[in-house]
């Protein structure tokens, strides 16, 4: 019980580390969330996907409270579905932080994820998706994907490699942006100074918990900040290597229910 208790939060991820392979959680896992739920753990989604990207799953696992979405940049209520926080990323610092980095690399493709909860994902010509299953809006021109308010950028390189790109956005794009990774082919930018941390640090204020309280589950780069934050960072055994080189623990892989095992340890 003590064990529990010294781990009141439970902070996740969602691509490849809580979902598996075919974005679906497994039962196992659903057991676990539910048996640390149980003995007084709350659980919260702290993920890169946009809040509208996050209503069914927040289904799945009966979330009606809050989830951190959009790389820290939105706190999501899924009970009223509703924003409670959002940070927007300024389009034009954002067409100008592409323009520096296309200075670098040559030409990248790009995306945005409108703010808000009915806001859309939409594409420029030749962007690809890297998770076909999340819908998205194939706009005509870049221009198009500044007609709204959004929460962040992502990138995609036609010959470059994540970190690759991920490393010569950074050395570009100076204080204009933050710049993530969060999964293959997955680079965005985000709003300056924001992160999963402090979007996980707001959301914890909210529910009266600190950092020494939490237990944080990734797979990523873009966890980094989470794990820094937390009191246990644990990584995925398909994680980057640069989590791993900061997590804690390093439990299964998401397809092998590594959350459970986790949780199964720490939580009967």
């Amino acid at each position: 019980m003590m064990a529990a208790l010294a781990y009141a939060l439970i902070a996740t991820d969602l691509d490849g580390t809580l979902l598996r392979g075919d974005h679906t959680v497994s039962e196992r896992s659903l057991a676990a969330l539910a048996g640390a739920a149980a003995a007084g753990a709350r659980h919260l989604v702290v993920t890169g996907r946009p809040a509208p990207r996050v209503r069914e799953l927040l289904d799945v696992l009966g979330t009606t409270g809050l989830a951190v979405c959009g790389q820290g940049a939105q706190l999501y209520d899924a009970g009223s579905d509703r924003l409670l926080w959002s940070v927007t990323l300024d389009r034009e610092e954002a067409e100008t932080a592409l323009g520096k980095i296309e200075a670098e690399v040559g030409e990248v493709y790009a995306a945005v994820d409108q703010d808000g909860v009915e806001g859309l994902t939409l594409i420029e010509p030749g962007y690809l998706m890297p998770h076909l299953a999340l819908p998205a809006v194939r706009v005509d021109r870049r221009d198009d994907l500044w007609r709204a308010p959004i929460s962040k950028v992502l990138l995609r390189h036609p010959v470059l490699s994540d970190d690759e790109l991920a490393e010569a956005a950074r050395g570009a794009v100076g204080s204009l942006a933050t710049v993530t990774m969060s999964g293959p082919g997955t680079v965005e930018l985000q709003p300056c100074g924001i992160t999963k941390a402090t979007g996980l640090a707001l959301a914890a204020g909210h529910l009266g918990l600190g950092r020494e309280s939490a237990l944080a589950f990734g797979d990523m780069p873009n966890d980094i900040p989470m794990f820094q934050w937390a009191a246990r960072g644990v990584a995925m055994a398909n994680a980057h290597p640069e989590l791993k080189a900061v997590a804690d623990e390093v439990t299964t892989s998401n397809e092998d229910d590594g959350i459970a095992v986790v949780l199964e340890r720490l939580f009967v």
